[in-house]
C-alpha cells in the first residue's frame, strides 16, 4: 500500500498531464463556447446529463449558469436532467434506464437548445440515446468523454475528448472546461 504523499503526487502528475494536453483542444473548445453563447443569446437553454460522477458534473454546471459562476448577473437558462428523482425513478422502473434521458429531451428540449451528454466511456446507452434524441429535435449536441470518445463522439456534433483514459482525470478535465465555458458566457452576457 502506498503512502498518501506518493498517491497524491501520482494523481497530481496524471492530472497535470491531462490538463496540459487540453491546450491542443482550444479550437474545438472555442467552437463549443460560441455554441453556448449563441444559444443563450437566442433565448435557448443548455441541458446537461450523465451518470454517476458525470451526473454530479451535470448539475454542478447547470447551477453555475442558473445561479452564478463568478459574478452576479441575470440567470442563464440551464438544467440538469439528473436531478428530478421522481422522473428518474418512475421512468427507470416503468420503462427502463436506457431511455431516461431521451424521454426528458423529448419533453423539454427545443430546436436550438444545446444538449451536453457527459460520459467518460462515451458508451453509456442512456447518454447515447439522449444525444440521438436531441439531434432529432434539432438541438446542438456536445459530448464530454475521455480520450477514445466512444459512440458519443460519433453522435454529438461537438466532442470534448479529455486527453486521458483515467476516469477521475477525465472528469477533472470536464469540470475545468465546463467552468471555462461558464465563465466565457457569463462575461459575454453580464449586464
Amino acid at each position: 500500500m502506498s503512502d498518501f504523499s506518493t498517491l497524491f503526487a501520482a494523481h497530481v502528475t496524471h492530472h497535470l498531464d491531462a490538463v496540459s494536453k487540453l491546450a491542443a483542444e482550444t479550437d474545438g473548445l472555442s467552437q463549443m463556447a460560441e455554441v453556448w453563447l449563441t444559444a443563450l443569446k437566442s433565448g435557448r437553454k443548455i441541458i446537461f446529463f450523465g451518470n454517476g460522477g458525470s451526473a454530479a458534473d451535470a448539475q454542478h454546471l447547470a447551477a453555475e449558469l442558473v445561479v452564478r459562476y463568478r459574478i452576479n448577473r441575470k440567470a442563464l437558462a440551464a438544467l440538469a436532467l439528473t436531478t428530478d428523482t421522481s422522473i428518474l425513478t418512475a421512468h427507470s422502473n416503468d420503462i427502463g434506464f436506457e431511455s431516461v434521458f431521451s424521454r426528458q429531451i423529448e419533453a423539454l428540449a427545443q430546436p436550438g437548445d444545446v444538449v451536453v451528454g457527459i460520459s467518460t466511456s462515451g458508451n453509456s446507452p442512456n447518454v447515447i440515446a439522449g444525444l440521438k434524441a436531441a439531434n432529432q429535435i434539432g438541438c446542438v449536441t456536445i459530448a464530454f468523454t475521455s480520450a477514445h470518445g466512444g459512440a458519443c463522439a460519433g453522435i454529438a456534433q461537438h466532442c470534448l475528448r479529455a486527453p486521458t483514459d483515467v476516469t477521475a482525470n477525465a472528469q477533472e478535465c470536464h469540470l475545468l472546461v465546463g467552468h471555462v465555458l461558464c465563465e466565457y458566457v457569463e462575461q459575454a452576457l453580464a449586464v
